[in-house]
């Protein structure tokens, strides 16, 4: 007879982590892994600019707290316009391309008053042509995030340096999303999933 193990948490990895406000989410410092991984991370870092809404927030903390978002009540950025922020970042394979994944989080997706929600993700993939290379040209894809969707462009992306320029915006009466632009935001710490602890 074939016998089947079954991994039990133990009480302490079931610990509970608390929801706390989204303003004292402490982020992470600037955490990629060390060698080709992290310089392939770091060189297609998007710039973001905030056209209307809140600006990114760290979600958790390095003890597993989350924030807690925002109602989306008063000013669309209300209660959230100024954070050092945070992007997560994660890359694969996918058959013969390389993407990565960056993300960010808005405590609430507000176009006016009353209208939207708590919590926002958003992301922008860069799929690129090698997983070791660096340059411009080794970029085949850029897709910001769009209601559900990816928005992709192959040639009709800005660039700074290698660094691909989104924009994150509400054009009323519809909620946020990522887009395209020629203006350069701002970059936050990132962190990179593999280099987050087990408990966040």
């Amino acid at each position: 007879l074939a016998s089947t193990v079954v991994a039990i948490p133990t009480p302490s990895q079931l610990e509970s982590r608390a929801v706390i406000d989204s303003d004292a989410v402490v982020g992470f410092p600037e955490t990629v892994p060390s060698g080709t991984v992290g310089t392939v991370y770091e060189a297609y870092q998007p710039y973001l600019y905030v056209v209307n809404g809140c600006v990114p927030f760290p979600a958790v903390d390095a003890s597993g707290n989350t924030g807690g978002g925002l109602a989306p009540t008063g000013s669309s950025n209300g209660g959230c316009s100024s954070s050092t922020g945070q992007v997560y970042v994660r890359g694969a394979q996918s058959g013969s391309y390389y993407g990565i994944m960056y993300s960010w989080y808005m405590p609430k997706d507000e176009p006016s008053t009353g209208i939207g929600h708590r919590h926002d993700w958003e992301g922008v993939i860069v799929w690129l042509s090698s997983s070791t290379a660096t340059t411009a040209d080794n970029i085949v894809a850029v897709c910001p995030s769009a209601h559900g969707d990816w928005d992709c462009s192959t040639d009709g992306y800005s660039l700074s340096g290698t660094s691909p320029l989104i924009k994150y915006e509400s054009i009323w009466p519809i909620d946020h999303s990522m887009g395209l632009t020629s203006t350069v935001g701002g970059q936050q710490p990132m962190i990179a999933w593999e280099s987050l602890p087990t408990v966040a």
